[in-house]
């Protein structure tokens, strides 16, 4: 058979090497296989299966230093997770049964207690007895975290399969965003990434479990490992299974080009994850180990799992190109494809014990012309730190935006823009701080002119007088603070006081209102400490601490944007739009929305993957459609590095008008995204909790408050005085004065970007 495209030349800089208990570890999961009636009989696999696949080669060689037991242990939870893909695939997939695989799916977290004394039900097929097999035997050797992190992690993996059956149904491929978000659950990394805990013997602290530096050494290995299968496994799934959850697919049907380019589109993006990991490793650690104060032992196990993440990412390549199961033959990577398995009597490659963990040598790095492959990465490496800022663009280029919405404002809109002024004055926002230099940042007519009444207006059109005013003043501080940080502590490179006064702003909203707060000693103080007595008091205190959590995770991803400019790096692109919905404050708008809705919807719907996904694309939509209209203003006057399409013409090597292009499609499917998961998922989903009447009603209410927010988003873009040209050379109020800092040495500065409205 025919290969559809060669395989591309592979970033592999990390050595490949393998167990010397393969073949222990072969022998035992055969026996356990065959104990757990997954073999003859099962419908599924033969013996020549498990063979041909050699799951025991594939732990060998991702999990090189684990001891014997531990490496026949992981060898069976992968010989499950194959036969449960494989199984799900044959029973409900290939049959289109939704309903039948959502029974089966159910079943599966009660063979997953967080207390192995709590008894579990009788397993009825082989999936269910490997599971309760392998839960008994795993977790007495992991903390209570631990086994919550791993639980949560199969049930995404499990019950994701579910939105792959509904692409299926409807012949539906997805967009990009979606599909790397959506292939970290169904693709089943980030439950390997928990397994490489347990094979290590170094399990992640849970002081800093889910902090940013962990959750993306987790997410650029994910993102690598599942990138990395598509490419080999595109025949298969393409040809054989019809399969649509593909990276080559999703590309070449969102691109609109040849398989071939498609594929090496997917390399460029593996090799970015990668260096993405790399950066994370050597810039972001350091700074948490200080930070959390982490003992000698602790920081040693989350290097330890770093480590062991690489070892999977070389591991997994070189399995990948020996395994029966995928396309390897032939092409510009496939050097040494045709070496037979390796045995028993096979030497080992020599351990890595004095290798540098992050050294790119050693076993492995013959699949792959390491010379153009590692000239390749180091080009793209360079040219992410080298932009030239304040190049002359030219006004932004708008296209025609998908927006199915209409705008509706509130009938409060002058009384709020009033208001607005008055507040800001009182707070004293409109006037340099004391002692604080670079501060005067704002001043009325300038405040007046960006309009975020308007916005507001537009985002809630049934809200009150009161209620109006509140997501006003909201608007104001987040844009005043996203300005604050980089006048005060970008053009400075003052990544240490941006930090204190990122503690301080949480000190300010103490989730029980009885907790005393710190005195504000400054206008953002002041303005935030203002609206979080206004906003939570009323809430209960799950909602005011997951309010509170929202407004963190704007003022962090504010920390990331400094340390990007103060590297000068423009960011991954997987990496941006995941966090600009942060630097974009979609959370913290999206969350004064749901505060109606609390007593009517179980918290646990807004975590279900519909509602994430409706929420994603909607915020997704609209920071990249901030991008369009700011490209000129951040680009040409502010010197910034936080923009989709200049991500892009990084990412492709591409011109303006190119990027753009491709934004705009981008935005466009994400748009269809949310009228897709709201029309066809959501009322699945409504189904599968059997909500109440009551509960449906509130969140078809968000899903129009949703589009609210978006149609008024754009509304505001088009009339508030911002994006001009004019406006950029002649800001509202100061004639004379720059918008922003311009020119040499400038360009750590965002001036002027609201972080709720604009990002």
């Amino acid at each position: 058979m025919t290969q559809p495209f060669e395989l591309p030349n592979f970033y592999t800089p990390y050595p490949a090497r393998l167990n010397p208990h393969l073949e222990a570890a072969r022998t035992h999961s055969k026996k356990w296989a065959r104990d757990m009636g997954m073999l003859e009989g099962s419908g599924i696999w033969e013996e020549r299966d498990l063979d041909a696949h050699d799951y025991a080669l594939l732990c060998s060689y991702t999990h090189p230093d684990t001891p014997e037991s531990a490496l026949s242990l992981v060898t069976d939870w992968y010989v499950w997770v194959f036969f449960f893909d494989d199984h799900f695939l044959e029973k409900f997939k290939r049959t289109l049964d939704r309903e039948g695989g959502k029974e089966y799916l159910d079943r599966l977290p009660a063979f997953m207690p967080m207390d192995l004394a709590t008894p579990v039900p009788e397993p009825v097929n082989p999936v269910e007895a490997g599971l309760a097999d392998l839960w008994a035997r795993t977790v007495p050797a992991m903390s209570v975290e631990w086994r919550a992190r791993f639980a949560e992690s199969t049930e995404h993996l499990l019950n994701e399969s579910l939105w792959e059956l509904s692409n299926i149904n409807i012949a539906r491929v997805p967009n990009p965003v979606e599909y790397i978000e959506m292939r970290r659950k169904v693709g089943g990394a980030p439950w390997s990434a928990g397994l490489v805990e347990y094979a290590t013997g170094a399990e992640v602290p849970a002081a800093v479990a889910e902090s940013r530096p962990l959750r993306v050494l987790k997410d650029t290995f994910s993102d690598g490992v599942h990138l990395r299968n598509d490419l080999f496994s595109y025949q298969r799934e393409t040809e054989e299974e019809g399969e649509l959850s593909n990276g080559v697919l999703v590309l070449e049907t969102f691109l609109g080009c040849s398989t071939q380019e498609a594929a090496d589109a997917v390399n460029d993006l593996i090799t970015s994850r990668l260096q993405q990991f790399e950066n994370t490793v050597f810039t972001e650690l350091p700074a948490l180990f200080a930070e959390k104060g982490l003992d000698p032992h602790s920081c040693a196990d989350v290097l330890t799992y770093a480590k062991g993440l690489q070892d999977w990412q070389a591991g997994g390549h070189e399995w990948h190109m020996r395994s029966s199961r995928y396309m390897n033959g032939g092409g510009k990577a496939a050097g040494d494809a045709s070496v037979p398995f390796l045995s028993a009597s096979t030497p080992a490659p020599s351990s890595s014990a004095h290798l540098s963990p992050f050294t790119p040598t050693g076993f492995g790095t013959s699949a792959a012309d390491l010379t153009s492959a590692f000239a390749a990465a180091g080009r793209r490496r360079v040219r992410s730190q080298t932009h030239v800022p304040h190049q002359k663009v030219g006004p932004s280029r708008l296209p025609d935006f998908d927006m199915p919405f209409t705008t509706t404002l509130s009938p409060h809109l002058d009384a709020a823009r009033r208001n607005v002024v008055t507040w800001s004055h009182r707070m004293g926002l409109l006037r340099p701080q004391p002692g604080v230099p670079l501060s005067d940042i704002w001043d009325e007519a300038a405040l007046v002119g960006f309009d975020f009444a308007l916005c507001a207006a537009g985002l809630h059109p049934d809200a009150t007088e009161e209620q109006l005013d509140l997501g006003s003043h909201w608007l104001t501080w987040g844009t005043y603070a996203d300005d604050y940080y980089p006048a005060v502590f970008g053009r400075t490179r003052d990544l240490a006081g941006a930090k204190v006064c990122t503690a301080r702003l949480s000190a300010l909203m103490p989730v029980d209102p009885s907790d005393s707060a710190p005195a504000p000693v400054s206008a953002l103080e002041r303005s935030l400490a203002d609206l979080w007595s206004r906003t939570a008091r009323p809430m209960s205190p799950d909602n005011r601490r997951d309010f509170r959590i929202a407004i963190e995770k704007m003022t962090a991803s504010w920390l990331w944007e400094l340390d990007n400019q103060a590297h000068h790096r423009i960011p991954d692109p997987v990496d941006y739009i995941e966090m600009r919905r942060s630097t974009f404050g979609s959370e913290l708008t999206m969350g004064l929305s749901r505060i109606g809705h609390g007593r009517q919807v179980p918290p646990e719907i807004y975590r279900t993957g519909p509602l994430r996904s409706l929420e994603n694309a909607a915020a997704d939509y609209a920071a990249l459609m901030n991008d369009v209209f700011s490209y000129q203003k951040e680009i040409e006057y502010e010197g910034e590095v936080h923009n989709g399409i200049l991500v892009v013409q990084n990412f492709f090597d591409c011109d303006y008008p190119t990027a753009l292009a491709v934004i705009d499609d981008l935005m466009k499917s994400r748009m269809r995204e949310f009228q897709h998961v709201a029309a066809s998922q959501l009322p699945v989903l409504y189904d599968d909790f059997k909500l109440p009447d009551e509960a449906r009603a509130a969140l078809d209410g968000y899903v129009k408050e949703l589009e609210n927010w978006l149609a008024g988003i754009l509304t505001w873009h088009q009339e508030c005085r911002r994006y001009n040209e004019a406006d950029l050379r002649h800001p509202p109020g100061s004639p004379a004065r720059p918008a922003g800092p311009t020119g040499l040495g400038t360009s750590a500065a965002r001036i002027l970007l609201p972080a709720l409205t604009t990002g």
